[in-house]
């Protein structure tokens, strides 16, 4: 029964449920970045390295030159689709960036919150008495204490 208790008890930590959201969020960003490669930057590097497209390019492993891609994997033909790769890259390479975007952003809201945390609790906190102050307290007891 312990062992039911220590998964609650880790299922309920906030962590967990944090965790879940970013999967969720991610696995929905994933399609987003999926489409603005393959529906926006693919067609422009394409029109750029006049009229390639990443997603299609393959090596036949066979020897059978099927017309394309789809064909290929259609018909069960070993392909080496390294425009996939270079696809997924592209794709990787956003998400990457987005989230050192998120990150930094992140950093510098929490260095801001840090920042005014800071300077509210150096103006709720009262100052010390200075080197000063406690210099003349101490030869005012002296002076008291030897009249």
């Amino acid at each position: 029964m312990t062992m039911i208790n220590e998964f609650k008890a880790f299922i309920a930590k906030g962590n967990v449920v944090d965790l879940a959201v970013g999967i969720i969020i991610g696995a929905a960003f994933m399609a987003i970045v999926n489409s603005l490669v393959s529906d926006l930057i693919n067609p422009i590097i394409g029109l750029i390295t006049g009229g390639v497209d990443f997603s299609n390019l393959y090596i036949d492993l066979s020897g059978t030159n099927p017309a394309s891609l789809a064909a290929a994997k259609e018909a069960g033909v070993p392909v080496f689709a390294y425009g996939a790769f270079i696809t997924a890259i592209i794709n990787f390479m956003i998400i990457a960036w987005v989230v050192f975007l998120l990150v930094k952003a992140v950093n510098r809201l929490k260095a801001q919150v840090v920042r005014r945390e800071k300077a509210e609790e150096a103006a709720a906190v009262p100052p010390g008495p200075t080197e000063l102050d406690v210099l003349k307290e101490i030869r005012d007891t002296l002076q008291q204490r030897s009249v």
